[in-house]
């Protein structure tokens, strides 16, 4: 296992009608990600989109699985065997309901908390010791269902934040790899209303 190499994995599920959806949110930030070391990403027959960029000395391989959602679990554990990097230098990005809107939090190891994606990779690489970058999308509306909430894409409100959300979460990565998660929660944490 080699400590100069990053995976981040973007949660969301695949083809257009599910990219603008509040569930695909991770796979935005690995795009923003992307764009930001104008990095091309390809077909990896561990199931996902990879692409591999250097942060200084350290390699990032940014990906975006190909299956669904709640079947993360395969292409993450695949990809972390193929680049032989370990658990604890895993980042997971995704959407969580129980954050408000524009919010960000960052964490290390815990449970699922009910998020489909999160429970199969824990399931698939046999431990919950890896970094997730949290991005809030608040709760649905009334009595709408969280399951068809997640599915809708963000509200025209919504859409305006975006892209300072998307681009703080990818600053979040650089800074956890940068200079470790401590850090990283003391600058992103501290801007934000505390959770």
């Amino acid at each position: 296992m080699t400590d100069d190499s990053w995976l981040v994995v973007g949660l969301g599920n695949p083809g257009p009608n599910y990219a603008a959806n509040r569930h695909n949110v991770g796979e935005m930030v690995v795009a923003e990600l992307g764009a930001k070391y104008n990095a091309k990403f390809k077909n990896h027959k561990a199931n996902a989109m990879v692409a591999e960029v250097k942060l200084k000395a350290t390699r990032l391989v940014l990906a975006g699985t190909n299956t669904y959602m709640n079947n993360s679990g395969g292409p993450v554990a695949n990809l972390l065997k193929y680049f032989k990097i370990a658990p604890a230098n895993l980042i997971v990005i995704h959407d969580e309901l129980d954050l408000p809107f524009d919010s960000i939090r960052l964490k290390f190891a815990g449970g699922h908390g009910g998020h489909n994606g999160l429970r199969d990779i824990i399931s698939a690489i046999g431990t919950a010791e890896f970094t997730r970058v949290r991005i809030g999308i608040g709760r649905p509306p009334g009595r709408q269902d969280p399951a068809d909430f997640v599915l809708n894409n963000f509200s025209a409100t919504e859409k305006k934040n975006l892209p300072v959300i998307l681009t703080e979460a990818s600053d979040a990565v650089e800074e956890i790899v940068g200079k470790g998660l401590v850090a990283a929660q003391q600058r992103f944490h501290s801007a934000q209303p505390s959770q």
